[in-house]
């Protein structure tokens, strides 16, 4: 299945149904009146959040959605038959976007099961019925019905994760992630293998939480370079942030503050969020080495770095401990408290 995280719709509530203009005959009843019934109300756009789905590759082929129009009134004050509610499907983490200049958040699906009314259908209009008054003994005007509502809006999906993984291309984010899960990212001897979020359960000490792989970061990523930082929109609400970096790097010192100060122009709080550094493939080094390197990451960044092999699966339950210490105990509400957080200016583009 193709990943897509962002998508543009058009999306529009039914209208009501008009009224009915009608009159009562029956024989032998004198001054029948007016019986015309009201129209039906137009269906509601409703966005719904459901497990299941990781991805917004359905809206790519269908962009429009229309509820279903309220049925006319008719004679003998019948109302008309309210228009079909229609039930947008989304991703648990999507987020509804305006489609303006500042692309104002709307909606927030944070939780499974959660149902959000959007766009409220039009109300029927009146029958000739409810017009009469002592003075207009047979009215014939009627309501034609309110119309509905309607906007373009923009999707925008942020993945619901525990712990993300950040570091430059080739670091062996793809490797770690395939050893600790059950995901099945790509892997390769190249930058950028990944090119779209991975997800996948880490289960441990009879406990489970999801890490989230997103593509490598380049310097200068905050202006494009490479894949850009559209995907650093997929850890915005991790509890945690997994570092690694290549240990076969000239520099790792280096390596490590190129990704932190991408994380830093990005903005959203990133760099304000705990974080784990890892020094991976170090199967491929001497123990002198690994030590020196060690040495040198953690006087960069300032905290205790996990000496690691994704590839060989060294070190690995260290690291997935720490990443249990920091993440705590409720693992399950991710991203709930997050309304505090700024949210970083965003373009589809």
């Amino acid at each position: 299945m193709h990943f897509l995280d962002q998508a543009k719709i058009f999306i529009r509530s039914g209208s009501g149904g008009p009224g009915a203009v009608s009159f009562r005959r029956e024989k032998y009843i004198e001054y029948g009146g007016p019986n015309g019934g009201n129209g039906g109300k137009g269906g509601d756009i409703i966005f719904e959040a459901v497990p299941g789905l990781n991805t917004l590759i359905d809206f790519r082929y269908s962009q429009h959605f229309r509820a279903e129009r309220g049925k006319p009134g008719e004679g003998s004050d019948r109302t008309g038959a309210g228009g079909e509610d229609l039930v947008i499907k989304v991703p648990i983490g999507t987020q509804v976007l305006a489609d303006d200049e500042e692309r104002s958040l709307l909606l927030d699906m944070t939780e499974a099961g959660q149902r959000t009314i959007f766009l409220r259908g039009g109300d029927g209009g009146r029958g000739n019925a409810s017009y009469k008054t002592s003075t207009n003994r047979a009215p014939r005007q009627h309501g034609p019905g309110w119309p509905g509502e309607e906007m373009y809006v923009w999707l925008r999906l942020k993945l619901l994760a525990d712990a993300g993984l950040v570091g430059l291309p080739n670091a062996g984010k793809s490797t770690f992630i395939n050893a600790v899960t059950n995901a099945q990212a790509k892997v390769g001897a190249y930058a950028f293998t990944t090119l779209r979020p991975q997800l996948g359960v880490v289960r441990r000490h009879q406990r489970e939480f999801v890490v989230a792989d997103i593509p490598g970061l380049i310097e200068g990523a905050a202006e494009g370079a490479g894949v850009g930082d559209r995907f650093l929109g997929h850890i915005e609400r991790c509890r945690v942030l997994l570092h690694l970096v290549d240990a076969n790097d000239e520099d790792v010192a280096t390596s490590y503050r190129i990704v932190r100060d991408e994380l830093e122009a990005y903005g959203a709080g990133l760099t304000d969020k705990p974080f784990v550094v890892g020094l991976n493939k170090i199967d491929t080094l001497d123990d002198e080495l690994i030590a020196v390197l060690k040495a040198e990451l953690e006087e960069a960044s300032g905290a205790i770095v996990f000496p690691l092999s994704g590839a060989a699966e060294i070190g690995l339950d260290p690291i997935l401990d720490r990443l249990l210490e920091v993440i705590g105990p409720e693992s399950a509400k991710v991203g709930a408290d997050d309304e505090g957080e700024d949210e970083v200016e965003w373009s589809p583009l």
